[in-house]
């Protein structure tokens, strides 16, 4: 699940940790030229540097030895020996590394403009990809850092805070809050699915439908796709399966009517929610849409969400898109997603639509309805944010 977005996110992390690294190297003096010093007793005196310069190589050896005959027993010898040690090459590598850089435009430009054309080849939508690519400037550039352990966590981080920022909804949505408001007032919750044919909405109906009964609520399910009959006999068999009840009519009725149904059937017999199935629509069919627009005015849905298949990349992207300008859509539910290795439309849609992604479809089975998290995302494609 999303290797490919993975993968890509850890290469930007790598690169710029090294681009980082290097420059501090390159800026700072030479290991080999870096002052080596000895460790001199309180109380001794310390030559001039003109002194010490002019000192040749004997007489520093000699007065070294002078030293260590001096020192008493192996103890003394031992403890002169560790103070007159020089730094290590790795010691004085060390320092280098350490030392606090300021991370540049330079250092980051190229790196972040091909990672944006990345991210669009692996169906994030333009917009989005350029918003990550911006928000990641902002940032790193003007950062200072030390060390590369501090490097590799403020790229990490800034990429987690980016990622999160196209994830966060312009409107929050809780589906049992929705319920649970509409059950006060003393009618049953209504939520209207829409999406294009094939992208799973008939069994994500089915697996919503099992979450809330799990939850303790009674649910109608409106069979209102009257252009397909394997769609009405498909919930049919989900509702058996699932003891829900279903309403239906007969393919070539008025989709709105048999919704409406439902409706009416759920507010006499006391029932909780009303999950409405919509006909597949091609996005790019404007009649179609604006019979949905319709079926929207009839219900007045308390909620409209979006099933789309994550595997159709940035084309699901293009249709919420759509069908948000239609009929505004509420939420969005991605299926297919443990089959999707790039991840550019669960990094999509809300940035695109303001909607919030509210579940993942994870699997066949009823329960494979995984709510989503933001924060889980990022984590799998990133990393856990350390402490």
């Amino acid at each position: 699940m999303f290797g490919k977005m993975k993968k890509l996110l850890g290469s930007v992390k790598e690169r710029v940790t090294k681009r980082v690294e290097r420059r501090a190297e390159e800026e700072s003096p030479s290991p080999g030229k870096v002052k080596e010093t000895e460790t001199i007793e309180a109380g001794e005196k310390t030559e001039p540097e003109e002194g010490k310069g002019k000192k040749d190589e004997e007489s520093v050896k000699e007065e070294r030895k002078e030293r260590m005959e001096s020192a008493e027993g192996e103890e003394g010898k031992e403890t002169e020996g560790k103070r007159l040690k020089k730094p290590s090459l790795k010691e004085r590598l060390k320092r280098v590394i350490k030392r606090e850089v300021t991370i540049t435009e330079k250092d980051v430009k190229d790196i972040l403009e091909e990672f944006e054309l990345n991210l669009i080849s692996n169906d994030v939508a333009v917009e989005v990809a350029e918003s990550i690519r911006k928000e990641l400037e902002r940032e790193l550039i003007g950062r200072k850092v030390k060390g590369k352990s501090e490097v590799q966590k403020v790229v990490e981080r800034s990429l987690q805070r980016a990622l999160l920022s196209v994830l966060e909804p312009e409107r929050e949505v809780d589906l049992f809050e929705v319920i649970e408001e509409a059950r006060e007032e003393g009618r049953p919750a209504v939520i209207m699915f829409v999406g294009v044919n094939g992208s799973g909405k008939t069994t994500t109906i089915a697996k919503v439908a099992k979450l809330l009964k799990d939850r303790g609520y009674s649910v109608v399910i409106a069979a209102a796709d009257t252009f397909r009959a394997a769609a009405i006999e498909q919930l049919e068999e989900h509702a058996e399966r699932l003891g829900v009840t279903l309403i239906k009519g007969e393919k070539g009725d008025d989709p709105a009517a048999v919704a409406f149904n439902a409706v009416q059937h759920a507010e006499a017999k006391g029932k909780d929610v009303v999950l409405v199935d919509t006909a597949g629509r091609a996005y790019t069919d404007v009649n179609l849409m604006e019979e949905l627009r319709k079926m929207k005015r009839v219900l007045e849905p308390d909620l409209v969400i979006f099933v789309g298949d994550a595997l159709a990349g940035n084309d699901a992207v293009e249709q919420a898109r759509t069908f948000d300008e239609y009929v505004g859509i509420d939420g969005a539910i991605l299926t297919k997603v443990d089959a999707d290795a790039k991840g550019g439309a669960v990094l999509s849609i809300t940035k695109v639509t303001g909607a919030p992604i509210l579940y993942l479809g994870v699997g066949q089975g009823y329960d494979d309805l995984k709510e989503f998290q933001p924060e889980w995302f990022v984590e799998r494609v990133v990393g856990a944010e350390s402490s």
